[in-house]
């Protein structure tokens, strides 16, 4: 499968960080979006609780041909709680379920959103093979996994894309995904690469951040570790201009430069900042500066945690303090 060199996230139009935009404005914002160019939306069954599936359907109606259509399953919200779950059956019904709240009659790349470890990959893997069989999905995708898991799956199905958290702070996927992804054909699709808005001048302080935006839970914008993170900034910003482009184009550059194979996903809820993102693809940075940009930030500058202890044990990607 080949994807788009940058694809548009659409998680924060219905989840997580704090008051997304009305219905109204996402939909504008979408169809925009459309209108710019993004060939690849990234969508699941766990945002808003269906809603961005919903939203995500209303933009690209009659226009469903223009689009990458990616969504996600394996972690919904069931009665006000987010519950992962890799059984056969629930897969099953969150396709049909997913596939209603597109409006669409197949999505493009389907991945399973987290690993239930109750279950073997094999069988959540044999069920989205299964959709593939029916036309209900084109292909497979799995999200924050490990090389592990990635090789178990491979030995059920092919697997077109392995989508976790890649950036210059968080650099996980270099303990074996990036590689792994490279020599069997795999895209890595990273999400979050301007590091939850870090490196993107979106704020100068967590205590901006509404009350239920979830960078508040997050080890790294928390007293303990954000006064080390945030005397970063000023050298990042000095960096990005050296390189004549804003502080999000030049992180976006250097996930892009890890390999022809790696497809960056930011998402926004501006179509400033959209057309900023796009831009990135089209930039010629000297290798060098970048260099200097993942020493200046990375896992030994970088202080905390991606997660929470809770959060991290939904999560089977490879870790820094596992590989200590």
């Amino acid at each position: 499968m080949i994807l788009p060199k940058i694809g548009l996230g659409c998680m924060s139009l219905s989840h997580a960080y704090g008051f997304p935009p009305s219905v109204e404005d996402g939909l504008a914002f979408l169809r925009s979006a459309l209108d710019e160019g993004v060939r690849m939306l990234d969508t699941a069954t766990l945002y808003g609780g269906g809603l961005n599936e919903k939203l995500v359907g209303q933009a690209i109606a009659g226009r469903r041909d223009e689009v990458l259509l990616a969504s996600k399953c394996g972690m919904a919200m069931v009665d006000g709680v987010k519950k992962i779950d890799g059984r056969p059956e629930t897969l099953r019904a969150q396709v049909d379920a997913s596939l209603g709240r597109l409006g669409v009659d197949h999505i493009d790349l389907y991945y399973l959103h987290r690993w239930d470890r109750e279950v073997p990959i094999q069988e959540s893997v044999g069920a989205l093979a299964g959709m593939v069989a029916a036309g209900k999905i084109g292909a497979i995708g799995l999200s924050e996994v490990s090389v592990q898991r990635l090789r178990e799956a491979q030995a059920e199905a092919p697997i077109a894309a392995v989508q976790n958290e890649y950036s210059l702070w968080s650099r996980n996927p270099e303990l074996g995904m990036l590689e792994a992804t490279r020599v069997s054909g795999v895209a890595l699709v990273a999400f979050s690469p301007v590091a939850r808005g870090f490196l993107s001048n979106g704020f100068d302080s967590p205590e901006e951040f509404a009350p239920k935006d979830i960078r508040r839970a997050m080890p790294r914008f928390q007293p303990e570790h954000w006064p080390t993170n945030a005397t970063l900034l000023p050298q990042w910003r000095a960096l990005a201009a050296e390189a004549g482009c804003t502080a999000g184009q030049l992180a976006l550059a250097w996930v892009l430069s890890r390999g022809e194979h790696v497809v960056p996903i930011p998402g926004t809820t501006r179509v400033d900042h959209l057309r900023e993102n796009q831009a990135a693809a089209s930039l010629s940075i000297d290798a060098e500066l970048l260099n200097r940009a993942g020493d200046l930030i990375g896992t030994s500058t970088v202080s905390g945690q991606r997660y929470a202890a809770a959060a991290a044990l939904e999560v089977d990607a490879e870790t820094f303090e596992e590989a200590a």
